[in-house]
């Protein structure tokens, strides 16, 4: 997913709630009605704005919750693959640690036929 997802949300919201106070202002301007009935359209737009409002705002927080958990999932996946690659480096090192003991001490002590070819000489 990528970051533009929440400020495109937050565009789409801001352009809306514009959109409306312009569309009610230019309905107060040229409206046919007396003032009471322009009022009383303007709250009953100015409800459905707020009802539309709280619909995207309650869909912007559902993706939101839907990204974080693919998120935390993603990085629990993340963690258990780390693990298992670090303790497969640790079992390696350890090998690898083991047979360089076995290669110096091969290396310190002389081999009896080394030894012994050393004393004829």
């Amino acid at each position: 997913m990528d970051n533009n997802g929440s400020g495109d949300v937050g565009s789409f919201l801001a352009g809306f709630l514009v959109g409306g106070l312009i569309g009610a202002a230019v309905a107060l301007l040229f409206a046919p009605q007396s003032g009471e009935e322009t009022r009383e359209l303007i709250r009953d737009k100015a409800v459905d704005l707020q009802a539309q409002a709280e619909a995207t705002l309650a869909d912007a927080q559902a993706k939101a919750e839907a990204v974080a958990a693919d998120v935390r999932r993603r990085a629990e996946e993340l963690q258990i693959q780390s693990k298992v690659v670090l303790e497969e480096g640790q079992k390696r090192l350890s090998e690898a640690v083991e047979e360089t003991k076995k290669a110096a001490s091969a290396a310190i002590t002389p081999e009896p036929e080394t030894a012994e070819a050393a004393e004829a000489a």
